[in-house]
């Protein structure tokens, strides 16, 4: 593999770039999918290939091809430079790159139970036991469970001398319950919802789960959900479980600081940014227990790994800290226009595409809170748990959720249980509402597995750490309510 990269990196260079690199990346993949007891969805996937990017008279060009071989990796670094060429007689100013001291490493994902070794049948036969369970809740007319399994292997060098491999694993598992009434229809799942819980893990993952153990909890909660009332219209006091947390920091958090969408370069498709470079440093992003990371490094994280796809490390940076923005998602090319060096996150989706700015593991960091003393420390307000559904504006300043369950706040003690619960807001004075997030105890680290961006648009797999949190002075019940 090495011969076949260097191939490509020598090409390049005769072909007149003054940077290359070269990838190969072997990738499988493993879906399962069970309603109802009955096999839904069983699919596998693999493919391989490899991709070459350059700069060529300062302008980027990339070029892929799913044959690998000495042949190809030369043909592959000649397109790429012809297509640099002519995207040099366009560009607006010469790609200059921060510097990185080049990479000999080797990084897999640990793990304990290799996911493709598991027999299928065994998969299989827990997802069928667990949704019988939940069919046997009379309301629940489709019982679902799933399991996502995917592997890469990948090989990268450049012109700068780094030579890398690396192993990811990732695994997912999940139930969903629908329940459906005279003229209403309710969902419950778990552990979270679009498909459950997903880690850069192995099949310990599903055993932790335990699936079956709590399918019977799931569908019954989904049956109680028909009968509850709609949550409440106004302004309140709202406290988010960690995995709302998770998708309120991806949405309005993680996206806007990816700088490229502040710069504008991702504006005709996944939108720009409302934290523009002039507020760097400066914009009170939240209140003073909000502190947020981008953590390459977190344990079972899916945006964690030991090196980008442009060779940088894996590392730590603040975004914001005590609620102040501080920081930005770079590539080597960005961080330049700020005078820094490349955070390192810079991911493609496959071999045959090119690496973008993409979320790693963006983290809201533990406050001194337990859930059961904030609860008791709140009296009156809503308990909001598990996204239902969200939508935000393509500037990330705006937005709507809701959530599959709520209960109320009344004088320190959860009470009823309602549904259709939302609440709006405009992300900087949602969090600068924030009085109060919840200690390690109930912090866990939410993946995401399917967040687009770019165009042609690329799938990558994030994640989002945090723990329930306090939000005062928020609207609730956007809508119709009976």
């Amino acid at each position: 593999m090495n011969d076949i990269l260097d191939r490509a990196l020598n090409t390049a260079q005769l072909e007149g770039a003054s940077y290359a690199e070269a990838r190969t990346v072997e990738s499988r993949s493993q879906q399962l999918e069970v309603k109802n007891r009955q096999v839904s969805t069983l699919a596998e996937g693999e493919s391989f290939g490899l991709g070459v990017r350059v700069i060529v008279d300062g302008a980027w060009g990339f070029a892929a091809s799913a044959e690998v071989s000495a042949a190809d990796a030369e043909a592959c670094a000649r397109q790429a430079c012809r297509i640099a060429r002519a995207s040099a007689k366009f560009r607006r100013g010469p790609v200059v790159l921060a510097l990185l001291k080049p990479a000999l490493a080797r990084y897999t994902t640990p793990f304990r139970i290799d996911p493709f070794e598991v027999p299928l049948a065994d998969k299989i036969a827990l997802l069928v036991e667990a949704t019988g369970i939940m069919n046997r809740e009379q309301a629940v007319r489709v019982a679902q469970g799933a399991m996502m399994f995917w592997e890469e292997k990948k090989h990268f060098a450049s012109s700068e001398g780094a030579r890398i491999e690396q192993r990811i694993v990732h695994s997912g598992a999940g139930l969903t319950a629908w329940a459906v009434g005279a003229d209403d229809l309710q969902v419950r799942s778990y552990p979270n919802s679009f498909g459950g819980q997903y880690e850069a893990n192995g099949y310990e993952l599903v055993e932790r789960l335990d699936l079956p153990g709590h399918a019977a909890e799931t569908a019954a909660t989904a049956a109680a959900l028909l009968e509850a009332p709609v949550g409440p219209a106004g302004v309140t006091t709202i406290i988010l479980d960690g995995s709302q947390v998770s998708l309120q920091l991806h949405e309005s958090c993680g996206h806007p600081s990816e700088l490229d969408r502040a710069l504008g370069h991702e504006a005709n498709y996944a939108g720009t940014s409302f934290l523009t470079t002039d507020q760097l440093g400066k914009l009170q992003y939240g209140s003073k227990v909000v502190n947020i990371v981008s953590d390459a490094t977190s344990p079972r994280g899916l945006g964690t790994f030991g090196f980008d796809d442009e060779g940088v490390p894996a590392q730590k940076v603040d975004l914001v800290r005590e609620g102040r923005f501080v920081g930005y998602l770079t590539s080597r090319e960005t961080a330049t226009m700020l005078g820094q060096s490349s955070n390192g996150t810079m991911r493609a989706e496959s071999w045959g595409h090119i690496p973008l700015i993409r979320m790693t593991n963006v983290n809201l960091e533990p406050g001194t809170w337990k859930l059961d003393d904030l609860i008791a420390d709140t009296d009156d307000g809503l308990l909001m748990i598990t996204n239902r559904s969200w939508s935000i504006d393509d500037r990330r300043y705006n937005f709507q959720f809701g959530t599959e369950v709520g209960y109320e706040i009344k004088k320190g003690k959860r009470g009823r249980l309602l549904k259709n619960c939302t609440y709006t807001g405009i992300t900087p004075e949602f969090w600068n509402q924030c009085d109060a997030v919840c200690d390690a105890s109930d912090w866990e680290i939410w993946g995401t597995p399917n967040c687009g961006k770019g165009q042609p648009s690329q799938t990558m797999r994030t994640a989002q750490g945090a723990a329930a949190a306090r939000f005062r002075n928020i609207q609730v019940g956007v809508g119709t309510h009976s």
